[in-house]
Order: structure tokens, then sequence, then C-alpha cells
């Protein structure tokens, strides 16, 4: 950082720190009788802890939240701009979700691409993208973790990491719920869990997901309906605890997913601008290719933990495959071609039709960690973890104007066997001063292999192999300003093995080598009016030694991974919460993050049909040097309000509502005037009514309200092809908790 952005934040952490102590200072002390704010706890150390006391800029969306956003039965890409930094895109539809922290991400759609946020479910990593597409359903919350966590956390975690927290069996406890939506285009969402008391060692849990929605968009070209979904997901636990000393948490879960795939749209940008063409109907497209999409997930862990007094042991062993994965579009998102009229809407130059498949994929991690317990100041933590996956990808391209004959297919695989030894220790130095650090050694090796070949020839090199290892780690401190207002200071290293890019007939294997990330950030997290709100706010800095970046399109729809020399990146995050009343609460987040790739001699290939504005060197390559990471939103804001009337002694009128905004952002590595996405916001609203002390709610709701539609990615070597958000939906959702 400079000494000018230094002394710019040194200044604002001393303006910030002082208003919240003033605020604090200010609490009403009564005490008795006031509606406080209920705490907020994240696992980020590997066990619960006040998000006050811990040292790492976190959000955490409970689950009034994650019920409201999934009525109109969404899929994990909801969750954009619903945590300051935190966006999710995919040209994939509801699979192979692509996650960005603070800009940090990755835009490579190939079967075996690595992400820099990890997502954890159940404390087991979800590594394979299309593995993190896992439904939302009985969730106790769910964490973001900014910046680097690869301390204690699984795999690739140089950019933060989202993590899911399933609601657990309970011995003794018998309840659940059932819920059902119903709303616009057909759209449904059925959900439900139980927990049975099974006797005084054994509970059980078992959670069911089912969503649907119509083929809500009529193709025009033959009538073929699409972008409908049937998806559904089912999670059983059992709980095994015979004492205080040991228990034993084993889970087992399932995805079904059969629908149509990502819905791509020809020539829907105005040329020179970003705009939606004059007369753009959502619900009508024109496309003359296949398209369909099924998958099928299934998983299973072991969660083991031995409490020894001053010492406890845990062991998580997890396995994750994928039995059939298939996904086939129309990639040129129109019909015909230039040279095969009709064609259209627009100009159509050739016909890409493709599909994606695994054929198999099979994921195995086991961790081991030792964990004090001690009533000093001082505890630590060690352990191991270990990771395997073994997949198996399919391309294949299709002949469209030849009655969609196939034609050429390539089966590929690819194996990652990754460890690393782990440790951190936690020091309470004074009453007020706690000093924690972390350190990590990996190792990663990957190796690619052509299995199969039909009617086409790769580029070679078609094989490779990859070996890395690196010593990473995190130091923070946390200062008590206050016994409301905690102030840190957090540096940590992060790190992404190497990767691999398919190869293909005009493309060869490419590899790009592994990434260092450097991140400090500062912070403040204060409890308000007793209470009655809190705030958290940092301030971040981060320098990607060596990025792995991905040119998708230009030239031809390949992936090609390159290394920029380093990426640069600060910014700003803040959450509030408040009970302004017993029977209103209200939160509001924000972020603004800078992104720039420092690199004068990386160069990408470019669309045939947009208006670039990067330099563009003799070779016809534009020149990326300055310019925005992909997906990246300088700006982003969330906000939600509840509002309740009591009616009676257990009922209540009430309303909900939550907004999202994220600024503008570039699609790809270089610019141009089209594949630039507007800015996005999306609102949703809940009107409803509960009873019997919130045993039963009726409601009807809306997601998009106002219905604002805006292409949140491109296909840019063909012609200007795009694809959409979600339309408005409103629907009635009943609850019942039992």
């Amino acid at each position: 950082m400079s000494a000018s952005r230094s002394l710019h934040a040194s200044a604002l952490a001393v303006a910030v720190i002082s208003a919240l102590s003033f605020a604090a200072s200010a609490q009403d002390a009564s005490g008795s009788g006031i509606a406080q704010l209920d705490a907020v706890k994240v696992t980020a150390e590997r066990r619960s802890e006040d998000s006050k006391d811990v040292p790492v800029s976190a959000s955490v969306l409970r689950p009034e939240y994650l019920d409201v956003i999934s009525t109109s039965a969404s899929d994990v890409r909801v969750l954009a701009g619903k945590a300051p930094s935190l966006n999710i895109e995919s040209s994939n539809g509801r699979v192979f979700p692509r996650v960005y922290i603070r800009g940090y991400g990755n835009t490579d759609f190939n079967t075996y691409a690595s992400q820099p946020v990890s997502l954890v479910y159940d404390d087991v990593v979800q590594e394979n993208a299309f593995l993190k597409g896992f439904p939302i359903f009985d969730l106790e919350g769910l964490e973001v973790l900014r910046g680097p966590q690869g301390t204690l956390f699984g795999r690739n975690t140089p950019a933060g990491v989202v993590k899911f927290n399933s609601v657990k069996p309970v011995i003794g406890a018998n309840d659940g719920y059932a819920s059902l939506s119903y709303g616009s285009y057909g759209t449904m969402s059925m959900e439900s869990a139980v927990s049975i008391a099974i006797n005084d060692r054994w509970a059980a849990r078992v959670s069911v997901l089912g969503q649907h929605r119509d083929d809500w968009v009529d193709n025009t070209f033959d009538g073929r309906d699409l972008e409908g979904y049937t998806d559904s997901a089912a999670r059983l636990q059992l709980l095994f605890q015979p004492g205080d000393d040991f228990s034993a948490l084993f889970n087992v879960h399932a995805r079904r997913l059969d629908g149509t795939a990502r819905l791509f749209r020809a020539n829907i940008f105005e040329p020179g601008t970003n705009q939606l063409v004059a007369g753009f109907d959502p619900e009508k497209a024109s496309i003359d290719g296949g398209n369909t999409q099924e998958l099928r997930t299934f998983g299973a862990s072991a969660a083991l933990t031995w409490d020894l007094g001053e010492l406890a042991l845990h062991s998580i062993s997890g396995y994750e495959g994928i039995s059939r994965y298939y996904s086939r579009g129309d990639i040129d998102g129109g019909y015909g071609a230039v040279y095969a009229p009709p064609y259209g809407p627009g100009t159509i130059p050739f016909t890409v039709e493709t599909a994606g498949g695994i054929k198999d994929l099979d994921q195995f991690t086991q961790e081991l960690r030792v964990e004090s317990q001690y009533e000093g100041p001082l505890n630590w933590q060690a352990g191991l973890f270990y990771f395997h996956d073994d997949v198996e990808g399919e391309n294949y391209t299709y002949d469209t104007l030849g009655g969609g004959d196939l034609a050429s297919y390539q089966l590929t695989r690819q194996r990652n066997t990754s460890w690393a030894a782990f440790g951190s220790l936690n020091y309470a130095a004074t009453d007020r001063l706690n000093l924690r650090a972390g350190i990590r050694y990996t190792y990663d090796k990957k190796t690619f292999d052509v299995l199969a070949l039909d009617r086409v020839t790769l580029m070679e090199p078609s094989s490779g192999e990859t070996d890395n290892s690196k010593v990473t780690g995190d130091l923070s401190a946390t200062f008590a300003v206050s016994d409301a207002v905690n102030v840190y200071a957090r540096a940590a290293r992060g790190f992404r093995g190497a990767s691999f890019g398919v190869p293909s007939a005009t493309a060869p294997l490419t590899v790009a080598e592994p990434e260092t990330v450097d991140s400090f950030e500062i912070g403040i997290k204060s409890d308000l009016f007793d209470r009655r709100a809190r705030i958290s706010f940092d301030i971040y800095d981060f320098r990607v030694k060596n990025q792995q970046l991905t040119a998708v399109g230009g030239e031809s729809n390949d992936v090609r991974l390159l290394n920029a020399d380093k990426t640069k990146a600060r910014g700003a995050e803040f959450d509030f919460e408040a009970l302004l009343t017993p029977n209103l609460r209200v939160t509001a987040g924000g972020s603004y993050n800078w992104t720039r790739i420092e690199d004068p001699n990386v160069s990408v290939g470019v669309c045939g049909s947009c208006t670039v504005t990067d330099p563009v060197n003799a070779a016809g390559r534009a020149v990326i040097d300055g310019n925005e990471l992909p997906q990246a939103a300088k700006w982003m804001a969330n906000a939600t309000l509840r509002y309740g009337i009591p009616v009676g002694d257990d009922a209540e009128f009430f309303f909900y509502t939550d907004w999202s905004y994220r600024s503008e952002v570039n699609f790809f590595l270089y610019e141009s005037k089209e594949f630039i996405g507007q800015p996005l916001t999306e609102g949703g609203a809940k009107i409803g009514y509960n009873w019997g002390a919130g045993a039963y709610e009726v409601s009807v709701f809306c997601r998009n309200c106002t219905n604002q539609i805006r292409a949140t990615g491109a296909i840019d070597f063909n012609n200007l092809t795009g694809f959409i958000n979600d339309p408005r939906i409103i629907g009635a959702q009943f609850r019942a908790n039992f």
C-alpha cells in the first residue's frame, strides 16, 4: 500500500473508531426489557465465535433471509450482491456457478476450472464447479469470509470462502418445517425438514427440496419452449452421541436436475453500446440448435469429534461424486448462417452447437485436526488435509444445419492430488489484545490426459503434468477499544496451484502457473446502543502475483489460460444491522472494489463484431494492461427491512423487503462498448401473516419486483450474443413450523 493510501486509510480508521466508541459509550444502560440483536456466530477459525471477536471480514446470511430470497425456486446465483463484495454468475445456468469475492474470481467455463473462492458445504470443500451449485435449503446460516482463508480451510481459498451450514440433528429434538411456494411461469418450490429423536444416543434429520419452473421462453424458430427445469435435492443426517466426550455426524446427500441449458440469445446488444436492442423481449428467442441439461450428484461425509479434556480431535471424511452431467446448447444463439439462409436474429456468421459433459467425477477429502481447549491465554490448532479428485470430462460439437448430428467428441481426464499440513496459534496477550497466527504447507499435483477422440485432432500438446508446493499463512491482532468496539488488523497469504486449459482442434493444452496473493486489511466491529445495532467496516489491499487469467472466446470458442505479472486491488466493505424497534429490523451492506491488471506484455484475442476500446497490437490482439478484472463490480450494496404488526397474543402481519445493487461489470479481459454489463438492481418483497407464535405463515411475494432485465454475460466469438438474469416472479407461500 502506498504511503498516501496508508495515511488516508489510517485517518479513516481513526475517524470510524472514534465515532463507534462514542456511539458505544452512549448506549442505553437500562438493559432489562430492551429487545436486543442476537449474537452473530462465524466459524472462520473452525470453531463457533462471536463475529465481533474474529479478525476476518465476514458476513452471515440468516435463515429467514435465505428463505425469502429462495421463494422463487432460485439457485445459488441468487446470492450475488446479497453480501458485500460477493458476485456469482454462470454461463451454464443452474450448474457451474462462478464465485467472485472482492472482484477476484475466475471466468473459466471448462470442466476442470479451479476458482480462487472456495465453497464449503457442511465442512466439506466442493472443489469442482459443478459441485458448487448444490441447492440452498434447510440452512442454519451462510457465511461469506473475505480474503485468504487457507490456513484452516481446505482447497484454493486465496479470495475467500462461502460456507454453507446445514441445520443439524439434536439429541432429543423432534421438530421441522414444511414450505410451499408457487408463482409466475409455473415456478414452484417445495421444501421440508424433520428432526427425529431416535433415542438418547441417536438423532436424525431429513431435508428435502423440490423446485420447478415451466418452459417460459417461446422459441419463435420452431415452437419449442425453453428455460424450464426440475431440480430436486435431499439430505439425511444421523447424529450419534453416546456421551459428552464423543460425537459422530453422518451426512448423505444427492441432487437431480433436468431442464434446459443456458439460453444464449444472438445479437441482443445494440452495436456500439451495451444497451439491449430496441424491442428486446425476454420471453422470446430464436434458436435452431439443441438445448438440454441434466445433472446427477451425490455425496457423503462423516464428522467425528473426541473431547479429550484439554484437547479435542476432529476427523472429517468426505466423498462427492457426479454420475451424469450433460448440457447441450446453441452457442451462436440464433438460427441458420450467412452461408445457409434464412438466418437471424441479426447476422449469424457461422453455426455453433456444443455440449459439455462429465462421464465420471470422484472427490475424496480427509481432514484430521487437533484443537487445544486450555483455560490459559494460549490455544492452538494443528492438522493435516488430503484432497484427491478424478474427473473425466466430455466435449461434443454438433452439425446444426446437418440435423444436429455429432460432429466431434473428446474425452479427457484430470487427476488432482493435494495435501497440506497446517497449524495456528491464538494468544490472549492482555485482557484487550488478542493475537492469532497461522501457517500452512500445501503440495498440489495435477495430470491431464486425453482418453478418446472421435472426428477431431487436438493441437499439441494435449497432455501435461504440474507439481507445485507453497508455504502460506496469516497474522492478525484484535484490540478491544471498549467492551463494545473491537479493531483488528490482518495480513494473509493465499495460494492457488497451476491449472490446465482444455485443448481443442484450434488451441493446445495451456497451463497457468501457480498464483500467490498477499492481502492486508484493517477493520472495526462494534455493538451499538445496548446491542440494538451492530456495524463492521474494513478496508483492504491485496496483490496477486502471477495471477491466472482466462481468455474466453475471441478467435474461437476456446479457453486459453495465461498469467498476468500482477493484479492490484483495494477497497472497503461494511455491514450494518439494527433493531430500531422490537418490530422493525433493518440491515445494510456495501462495498467498493477497485481492481487492475498490470502486465504490458499480456494480450488476448478479441471479438469479431464488437467495438473494442483497448489498444490493439500488431497481431490484432487487445493489450489488457490497466483493465479491471472480469465480473468485478466496483460498487455493490444490499439492504433489507422487516416490519411486523402484532395481532393479539401470538399473531403478526409483516412486511419484508430486500434489495441488491451492483455497478457495471466487464464480461471479458479486454474491454469493448458492447460487452460491459449494465448496472443491475434487483429487489424482492414479501407481505404475510403468521400465527401460532410463528408456527404458521402465509404470504405473497415478488422477486426482481421491478422486472429489470440485464445481460449478465456474453459470447463474443460469433456475434453479439448474451444471456440475461431471471424475470420478475410473483407468487404465494405457505410455511408451517412444527
